[in-house]
């Protein structure tokens, strides 16, 4: 009597039908994961462009997005830019890390961030480039650096005929800019343009998102350097009347 040999074919194939649904689930998870995460990342992009004045790129924590659209909790993004704006301040460097993103909105806000932190570079030209903006800027010629004094010099009127330095220091989460000198061939410059550089140095120099303050500030042979700390902050409501803002979904227009 002959006994029929057992025939692995159908195991064989229940068993490649089952790989390739797992291999097709996969793909299309990844496939998925991709899409929604660049479509945030463009969408943040937009948001944080108008804080900070400037196309920025925008970096995503290793959380998968999909699973962040569930939980609504974002580990960190991270924020570079290279020519923002503060006030009248052009021509900002900025890094910037925002942490432990809440996107479940309560009464009154949109959702919370635990903490974020920013490195700004402001360099002399940048300031310059500021300078030159205001009414008076045509007076001013040229911006240096002394990293040793921790001081900008600026040269006023032809061929810098004239020089007022100013030493910016951090006091109390605040940026404080002082005179030190202010002389055209011995004599004082004019009060009103002394206070005018003064004042449009100082107001580049109050106002970042999210609550943020100065920490640390050094003058570098060609920049001034800033670091600025966060705490916990609340997210406003996002303004109805903002096409911006209300043309953004709520998985990225809540980080702004």
């Amino acid at each position: 009597m002959t006994v029929a040999a057992n025939n692995p074919r159908p195991r064989n194939r229940v068993l490649i039908i089952l790989l390739v649904v797992i291999a097709v689930l996969v793909a299309a998870l990844v496939g998925g994961e991709l899409y929604v995460r660049n479509q945030v990342k463009t969408c943040m992009a937009d948001q944080f462009q108008s804080e900070l004045g400037s196309q920025v790129d925008v970096g995503l924590s290793w959380k998968p997005v999909l699973l962040q659209a569930v939980d609504k909790k974002v580990p960190y993004i991270s924020i570079d830019s290279d020519d923002s704006s503060f006030g009248p301040a052009t021509g900002m460097q900025v890094h910037a890390k925002v942490n432990d993103i809440n996107l479940q909105p309560s009464a009154g806000n949109s959702g919370t961030i635990g903490s974020s932190s920013a490195d700004v570079t402001w360099s002399t030209a940048g300031i310059l480039a500021t300078l030159q903006e205001q009414t008076f800027g045509g007076l001013v010629s040229g911006v240096t650096a002394d990293s040793s004094a921790g001081t900008l010099a600026f040269d006023v009127g032809p061929v810098g005929l004239a020089k007022l330095t100013v030493k910016p220091t951090v006091t109390n989460g605040v940026v404080d800019v002082q005179t030190v000198g202010a002389e055209i061939l011995g004599l004082g410059l004019p009060t009103d343009l002394v206070d005018g550089i003064v004042q449009t140095l100082t107001d580049s120099l109050q106002t970042y998102p999210l609550d943020m303050k100065p920490t640390k500030l050094t003058v570098t042979d060609d920049a001034i350097q800033i670091s600025l700390e966060g705490g916990a902050y609340a997210m406003p409501v996002a303004d109805a009347n903002n096409q911006n803002t209300s043309a953004v979904p709520d998985s990225c227009g809540l980080l702004t």
